[in-house]
């Protein structure tokens, strides 16, 4: 887990309030600062700092740390975890919520939020540009961008046309240790991906073991389940494994932008897309800077910069001129009812820990 400056958790007195900037005004009065938006209306002073929980990395959230301090003047702490560990660490957290904003993570995380009482409400003024499908009903969260789940493999150690083309081949007992898996519990993305296998048999038959049976042999062909997203990678490109299942935006960013030996299968029978969302804690303690901070990260050109430098894929139906690897990428997603993730995945996900996972895999740190 990453932390940025400090701990959220710690108290910290000022002894005078940071002011405000303007973007792109001067002072007015005795120092003070208004803040204007791109129409030139004035905005509300917001407060001093804000508190971002996010599975994100650092190099997405440095980027727009910086980004939103220069413009706001508004000190930004965030704290890189998992999407499950931000869920938990917020309902730990309901009755003082140490966290204004939690962006990145997928609808089904939210929508248990949602259902917990730990969300505000708030409608962007972008709304919409957003399709049915990209927010809550009552606006407690809204998409952000769109995840494919994908086949991870490392290219120097296999070639494309010999790598898994859909997830029943992972079972193959040529692959056996030669998988490495980000541990699902911390994480939605895997979560998600668990779910879906089981998700696949549940839908028709109710009937959660045949999925459980799928995971015990893919359990069999896994090396290791690694604590956090960066050791995965990390041991896949080194060749400790060579095979990962993930998502495709990072894949694609971690082979561009960090050479990375990484390629993806878009699995032939379907995959799970994810709808990452962005949300309000309720009780945030700098409601005004976190409602800025929802619309800052989710303009067009924040849309168009995630997509062409850490390969995100817009909810919004008004970025223009989106990168190829997205425009040409067909994707053939599973037909999947969220709600039922929603409502049976914590269970799935604890048997598996429980009764699948084997004992001698350590989460390696």
């Amino acid at each position: 887990m990453k932390k940025k400056k400090v701990s959220v958790l710690m108290a910290l007195t000022m002894s005078a309030s940071l002011l405000l900037a303007a973007c792109g005004g001067n002072e007015e009065g005795s120092g003070s600062k208004k803040t204007t938006g791109d129409t030139g209306e004035k905005k509300e002073k917001l407060e001093e700092k804000i508190v971002v929980y996010s599975p994100h990395g650092k190099d997405i959230l440095s980027k727009f740390e910086q980004q939103f301090e220069s413009k706001y003047n508004v000190d930004v702490e965030w704290l890189d975890m998992g999407s499950q560990e931000i869920l938990d660490r917020i309902r730990s957290e309901k009755n003082n919520p140490q966290a204004d904003v939690w962006w990145g993570a997928p609808s089904v995380n939210f929508d248990q939020a949602k259902d917990e009482g730990l969300l505000q409400p708030y409608e962007p003024s972008y709304s919409g540009s957003l399709a049915e499908g990209f927010h809550d009903a009552d606006w407690n969260w809204t998409g952000t961008s769109q995840t494919p789940e994908v086949i991870m493999f490392n290219t120097k150690q296999l070639k494309k046309e010999d790598a898994p083309k859909d997830w029943d081949e992972l079972l193959d007992p040529k692959w056996k240790n030669k998988i490495i898996i980000r541990y699902p519990l911390a994480s939605g993305t895997m979560r998600t991906i668990f779910s879906s296998m089981i998700y696949r048999d549940f839908k028709d038959s109710g009937d959660p073991n045949a999925g459980y049976e799928w995971l015990k042999k893919l359990d069999a062909n896994t090396k290791e389940y690694a604590a956090n997203p960066e050791m995965m990678y990390n041991k896949v490109a080194k060749g400790e494994g060579i095979l990962s299942v993930w998502a495709m935006p990072d894949v694609v960013m971690l082979k561009e932008n960090k050479n990375y030996p990484f390629e993806f299968i878009i699995p032939e029978s379907g995959t799970p897309v994810l709808t990452e969302g962005i949300a309000v804690v309720k009780g945030a303690p700098h409601p005004k800077a976190a409602e800025a901070f929802y619309e800052f990260v989710n303009t067009p050109e924040a849309a168009k910069l995630l997509a062409e430098e850490f390969y995100r894929i817009p909810t919004r139906d008004d970025v223009k001129d989106l990168p190829k690897w997205i425009t040409d990428t067909e994707i053939k997603a599973m037909d999947i009812d969220w709600k039922v993730f929603q409502k049976e995945s914590d269970g799935w996900m604890k048997y598996w820990d429980e009764n699948i996972k084997s004992g001698e895999k350590e989460i390696k740190e």
